[in-house]
């Protein structure tokens, strides 16, 4: 991802309560309605873990998306 992306992932994410997992950080961008195509599919590819904070899903979300490479 590059600084634009993490940037679109941590605005996707304001003010998620955190611990969190993987599906329930997709439905809660999902339900504020701020989420382009290529952030939901970022996260949606993430692998499932319990997530302790944003910067844990910034550092855990795939280079490309659908692929297992961090950046």
């Amino acid at each position: 991802m590059t600084d634009h992306d993490d940037a679109r992932v941590r605005k996707a994410l304001q003010g998620m309560d955190f611990p969190a997992t993987r599906n329930q950080l997709v439905e809660y961008a999902t339900d504020r309605g701020e989420i382009d195509d290529a952030t939901l599919t970022a996260l949606a590819g993430l692998p499932e873990a319990r997530y302790g904070s944003i910067d844990d899903v910034v550092s855990a979300v795939p280079h490309r998306p659908g692929t297992t490479s961090n950046r």
